[in-house]
């Protein structure tokens, strides 16, 4: 079975929901989960906020967060988690940004530098990741890290 299918089942025999608010992945994961047929029974909503300014319109991230430390960051992956969770009352509230390249690095943040966050209600996880390859690669390695992230949290 798929990764996404097995998360896909995990969701639906747990009668959990989730919500997902991507930015570098521009929907891949989103993607991915809505090719499995009856995926509505658990996907509430969806997000691609590719802009700073969204972050802050629709999910409401705070500017201070956003100017300190950046929309690559651990503190912007995980407001942006609780938010879409919160905003769409689901059990776990994904959070993807970072970048994929090939511009948009700094000295500080390379290309494939992602963070990845889940949002429950008692608590948020964020991982830091460091992924290779092209454009198309690190959307692909971020999406398939966030489902394998949320396959632990269902286990």
């Amino acid at each position: 079975m798929r990764l996404e299918a097995e998360v896909a089942q995990g969701l639906i025999d747990r009668f959990k929901t989730l919500a997902i608010a991507e930015s570098c992945t521009g929907g891949l994961l989103t993607h991915r989960l809505t090719n499995i047929p009856g995926s509505s029974r658990f996907l509430q909503a969806a997000l691609v906020l590719y802009n700073n300014e969204a972050k802050k319109k629709i999910l409401k991230v705070p500017a201070r967060v956003l100017g300190r430390y950046g929309a690559v960051s651990e503190q912007t992956a995980a407001a942006m988690a609780k938010a879409v969770r919160r905003m769409f009352r689901a059990d776990f509230g994904v959070a993807i940004t970072g970048i994929a390249g090939p511009g948009g690095a700094t000295e500080t943040k390379p290309v494939g530098l992602v963070y990845i966050a889940i949002s429950v209600p008692a608590e948020t996880l964020c991982l830091r990741c460091r992924f290779q390859g092209t454009r198309a690669h690190i959307k692909r390695q971020a999406s398939t890290q966030a489902l394998r992230l949320l396959k632990k949290c269902l286990s």
